[in-house]
């Protein structure tokens, strides 16, 4: 019996249709757009269960980006320090980012002195120094130099005192250079411990524009215009001195120090820079801003090294600029006049101690350290607790586009800019975490028989 077979013909599977995807910037700005929109209808129409929702979606959005600060601190300082062995001139390149730290810092608090001088933002406000209240927490320098030193290595991280958790992670990571050799197991246990809290925060991220709707939502209907409109004048202050800085010194310094075009470093470093506007932490911004450091041609080694030292310790926005103005508010409120003696101070304390901001939401410590430092009344941070979220955004933003912008600088300067890559920077690498993701997924469906 002969049986006849007929030949099967394969038949491509066509894939199904996907919705395009929405990029990660649009999706921030439409989670700003609701926030504004819900946080409105809540404060006009005291609608509380609206409150408490928008309270609870931010709180929980920040309490994850929260929950990964601790460790991830400790292990990528400790990784970035080793990292240091791979690169030629390694004390080279740590102390020209510190010089560059300490100049962008200056110029900053040169800004915030100069337009808190002009604008007077604590005249006409109608508030008194009974308004104020010590705040919970005080920094002084006594504090801040002792503070540096943990009792023990769980309280830090329990306690999420970040100053100490670097202080830490400096000493071991110290300690692995000297050892060399020995050292290897644990350094390569904390590459791939760092890498797992990476991806884990990754995925908070990706919350953003969630986490955007509850953080912008609850602070209009918590705060509302008319608190804002008291600290107007001061508020403005804030933000233009923040823009100021972002939008005029960085690109000046890119284009007269670095030699690059300042509009590619803002279509590369932006993903960064939004997420650091609505989160308000720049350690939770941090692998946002690694990665948009490494897309602009700085070399991964000294990007890893440069940007956890950044996100711990450059703070223009919060460190600078803002102390600055708050301390002239301040004296204006308590009616103290400052003198040239106490502008230098300022400028100080704000290059010295901004490792006390240590990356985290608010800046309380460090203004408690400046106004300690100047003798003004404590109960003047108490003024400006109320206003301190809508402020924090903006700073924020501006501490974590200075800390791409310091290694993008020295690296041109070092001539190690891969100026390829910067030139072709671009898009959101959220975006493109999960295009790999998606590419590593796909399988080739077998041919029908």
């Amino acid at each position: 019996m002969s049986v006849s077979a007929s030949a099967s013909t394969e038949t491509p599977v066509k894939p199904a249709r996907r919705i395009p995807a929405v990029p990660f910037w649009a999706q921030i700005v439409a989670g700003l757009v609701l926030g504004v929109v819900l946080g409105w209808i809540t404060r006009s129409y005291d609608v509380q269960w609206l409150h408490t929702t928008l309270d609870k979606i931010g709180h929980i959005f920040v309490q994850l980006l929260k929950l990964a600060v601790a460790p991830l601190v400790f292990f990528a300082i400790l990784v970035s320090i080793t990292n240091l062995r791979k690169v030629n001139n390694a004390a080279r390149l740590a102390s020209r980012t510190l010089l560059w730290f300490m100049i962008t810092s200056l110029i900053a608090v040169a800004i915030g002195l100069v337009i808190g001088l002009v604008t007077n933002p604590g005249a006409g406000t109608g508030l008194t120094p009974k308004d104020g209240g010590k705040p919970e927490q005080a920094g002084s320098w006594l504090d801040f130099l002792t503070g540096i030193i943990p009792k023990d290595v769980i309280t830090p991280f329990t306690e999420l005192n970040v100053l100490q958790i670097v202080f830490m992670a400096a000493v071991a990571g110290i300690a692995a250079l000297k050892l060399g050799d020995k050292a290897q197991p644990i350094l390569t246990l904390s590459e791939s411990v760092l890498e797992l809290l990476q991806k884990a925060l990754w995925w908070v991220i990706r919350l953003a524009p969630l986490g955007t709707v509850g953080l912008i939502g609850y602070a209009i209907a918590d705060y509302g215009w008319d608190l804002i409109g008291k600290y107007a004048t001061f508020t403005a202050d804030v933000y233009i001195g923040c823009a100021l800085v972002l939008f005029g010194v960085y690109p000046l310094l890119l284009a007269t120090v670095a030699k690059v075009n300042p509009v590619r470093f803002f279509k590369g470093a932006w993903p960064a820079i939004q997420l650091a506007f609505v989160s308000r932490s720049s350690v939770g911004t941090m692998p946002v801003t690694v990665k948009v450091t490494e897309r602009l041609g700085v070399p991964k080694e000294y990007t890893s090294f440069a940007v956890p030292f950044g996100a711990t310790t450059k703070m223009d926005g919060c460190a600078a600029i803002y102390p600055a103005l708050a301390a002239i508010f301040i004296a204006q409120i308590f009616d103290v006049q400052l003198s040239v003696g106490d502008y230098l101070l300022i400028a100080f304390v704000s290059v010295v101690g901004s490792a006390a901001t240590a990356g985290l939401t608010g800046a309380t410590v460090m203004l408690t350290l400046t106004l300690s430092t100047l003798g003004l009344p404590l109960e003047g941070v108490g003024l400006l607790m109320a206003i301190d979220p809508v402020l924090d955004m903006m700073r924020t933003a501006t501490n974590v586009a200075g800390q791409a912008l310091v290694p993008v600088v020295v690296a041109a300067r070092e001539k190690i800019l891969d100026l390829d890559a910067y030139n072709s920077a671009s898009g959101s690498p959220v975006d493109d975490e999960y295009e790999v993701r998606d590419a590593e997924q796909k399988v080739t469906l077998p041919a029908a028989a």
